[in-house]
């Protein structure tokens, strides 16, 4: 396996078009969350943002899912609020809470953000993205990411998660010049961190826009699917051959437009997405990534596997790549991973 260049390892096979016998897997969040091993080095670290900037710790969370389970790509571990902790909104994570942010919410608060210390307060993700591109085995894909403009605002309008974005929602309905403009700039930090990302040694990038189902059809088309196309122009610009995954959570039929015009390889697919539909509305136009229920792999057994063989057979025939539909939760068994990751490797 030494030496092993980018464009033959599995994932960015897939990626690029081709159908495999073996279709490339991982799984969101598989970095920690359920691991033993990661709870221990969270403890260690302090707090989860001590992690996220400690390349040496980091490195390792990274690691473990692979040396366990044996996927075809790491995620980089980081987190998608470091863009505006970089900007100079005040990030924290309270236990029990998730992250925590002073709210902006009108054009006049967006001076408090500035892209001058982006790439100071974001350094040791580089490093740890150098840090694994070594360290990895020469078939794993190293995959970097960044929360994509829309749901990046959401966190940083409403302070913390929200369930209805009102906040963000009637800032981005009522001014859409205002809050364009930290669109604008949210898209200039993206591209900006992950092309450090890639010159540090990411082979594939990956977009989560996690609350995209929030918008109705004309604002997904605005404020999702638009910032995501200028993100992977100017990538595409950089890096003609940087393969690129959207995540559009939730996007529903929305998923097929966002597949035509993104411009990105993949699209990654929530657990909502009937199957049928993935395979002859978004596969013919991009490789597509999903796209199992997390809870069965809580559940485990004959319920999981029975889903996970589904899946396989109904878009395995095309350009595909095994994943959940969003990120293993924490009360994840361990050993249904380890079988699910058997399945998969065959």
């Amino acid at each position: 396996m030494k030496h092993m260049k980018s464009e033959d390892k599995l994932l960015v096979r897939a990626l690029r078009g081709e159908t495999l016998s073996r279709p490339p897997f991982w799984f969101m969040r598989q970095a920690g969350r359920c691991l033993p091993e990661f709870r221990e080095i969270r403890a260690k670290a302090g707090g989860f943002l001590d992690l996220c900037y400690n390349p040496e710790l980091a490195t390792e969370v990274t690691l473990q899912p692979i040396r366990r389970f044996g996927m075809d790509a790491a995620i980089l571990f980081a987190d998608i609020l470091l863009i505006p902790d970089g900007l100079g909104q005040p990030l924290d994570y309270i236990a029990g809470e998730g992250p925590v942010l002073e709210p902006i919410r009108n054009q006049a608060e967006l001076s408090r953000l500035s892209m001058d210390g982006l790439h100071d307060k974001a350094g040791p993700v580089y490093e740890t993205v150098a840090r694994l591109k070594s360290e990895l085995p020469e078939n794993v894909t190293l995959i970097g990411f960044a929360g994509a403009p829309w749901t990046v605002a959401a966190y940083m309008v409403e302070g913390r998660g929200s369930r209805d974005h009102a906040n963000v929602k009637e800032w981005a309905y009522g001014d859409p010049d205002g809050f364009g403009r930290l669109m604008d700039l949210l898209v200039v930090a993206t591209v900006e961190y992950l092309s450090k990302q890639v010159d540090a040694g990411a082979e594939v990038v990956q977009l989560f826009d996690t609350w995209a189902s929030a918008l109705s059809e004309p604002a997904f088309q605005r404020w999702c699917l638009e910032p995501v196309q200028k993100i992977v122009e100017e990538l595409r610009k950089r890096y003609p051959d940087l393969p690129i995954i959207g995540f559009p959570k939730g996007a529903g039929a929305g998923y097929a437009n966002f597949a035509k015009t993104a411009g990105v390889d993949g699209v990654s697919l929530d657990w909502t997405v009937p199957l049928d539909w993935a395979r002859d509305q978004v596969q013919p136009l991009v490789t597509v990534q999903g796209n199992l229920d997390p809870r069965l792999l809580v559940v485990g057994g004959k319920a999981m596997e029975a889903e996970a063989r589904r899946i396989l057979e109904t878009l395995g025939q095309g350009p595909f790549i095994f994943n959940l539909g969003h990120g293993i939760v924490p009360e994840t068994p361990p050993e249904h991973v380890a079988r699910l990751s058997e399945i998969l490797r065959g």
